[in-house]
């Protein structure tokens, strides 16, 4: 699937989420009813930003892969762009990056005050667990519970946040090699894009073998993921990634492109692209095989 087709595939997935996003963070369904409207404005100014919504379109295309319904994993696919918007919202704060836009808009904090988007990312993380269990109704029990405790693992202290917090004491360092910055990013991006792969594989029911390589798939995109977004930091448009271009530098952070340089970065990043096809190889007859495949080209083809 060529990166025109990967577009479109994923503008189509990304209004079937939203809408979802949109019924749910509006209070119309039982989970928010009785939340304060002032903190759903909040959270939702955030969560409705735009965005590809790559990471719930993972999660329904291995759902897919696996033979799952994905009207089924929708709560959960939904309950990822949660957990990601909520930490868009804490990565701009005056204490972590500081940053006043994002995607085009004034950043949450700026919108409202510091005290409201530290309560409105704080309400978006912990409502997606109340969105992931809602699952349990359509989708056995044993695959939430499991699924559940992959995206606990990627999103917490083991994944994102403990990723977050290592990036910030290692801003400024002048020695960080190669193997500590993949392990770093590892954590604070890959995590979550793996466990939206693996996440929609358990809970459609796939077996060790399609787990395995949802993994594999999730650990190399979120590689490349991270390397493409260094490299649009150093060379993008501001006005096409809706928020400052450099700000990494700024901040004295050690980048893919600071340490290697923007060829190296870029040959880092289609290495890591190949690994994620490699995975998919013996899924590609699947429905949602040249997708996926394709989907890892679009990631790293942008910085080409």
């Amino acid at each position: 699937m060529d990166s025109a087709a990967v577009k479109t595939r994923l503008a189509s997935e990304a209004v079937r989420i939203e809408n979802f996003l949109s019924s749910f963070i509006k209070g119309e369904t039982d989970i928010l009813a009785a939340a304060p409207k002032g903190l759903l404005a909040a959270m939702e100014y955030s969560l409705m930003a735009g965005g590809k919504r790559l990471r719930p379109a993972l999660c329904l295309a291995f759902a897919r892969l696996c033979g799952g319904n994905d009207e089924a994993a929708m709560p959960f696919a939904a309950s990822i762009e949660c957990i990601h918007s909520y930490s868009l919202v804490h990565d701009d704060l005056p204490a972590m990056d500081d940053d006043d836009l994002r995607r085009g808009k004034p950043s949450c904090h700026r919108q409202f005050d510091e005290a409201t988007a530290i309560l409105a990312g704080d309400g978006l993380l912990t409502d997606a667990f109340a969105l992931m269990v809602s699952c349990g109704k359509t989708i056995p029990a044993e695959r939430v519970l499991a699924a559940t405790a992959v995206m606990a693992e990627c999103a917490g202290s083991p994944g994102m946040v403990g990723g977050q917090f290592l990036d910030v004491g290692f801003t400024g360092l002048k020695d960080l090699d190669l193997a500590r910055l993949r392990a770093v990013h590892a954590m604070k991006t890959g995590a979550l894009i793996r466990g939206a792969c693996l996440g929609g594989a358990i809970l459609a029911g796939g077996g060790e073998a399609e787990q395995r390589a949802a993994d594999a798939y999730g650990r190399a995109l979120g590689a490349a993921f991270q390397i493409a977004d260094d490299i649009l930091d150093e060379v993008g448009d501001a006005a096409v990634l809706g928020k400052p271009v450099g700000s990494d530098a700024a901040l004295g952070k050690v980048t893919y492109v600071s340490l290697l340089g923007l060829e190296k970065s870029r040959e880092l990043a289609a290495a890591e692209k190949d690994k994620a096809v490699a995975a998919l190889l013996p899924y590609m007859e699947k429905s949602e095989g040249p997708f996926l495949k394709g989907l890892a080209s679009y990631v790293v083809d942008r910085v080409q």
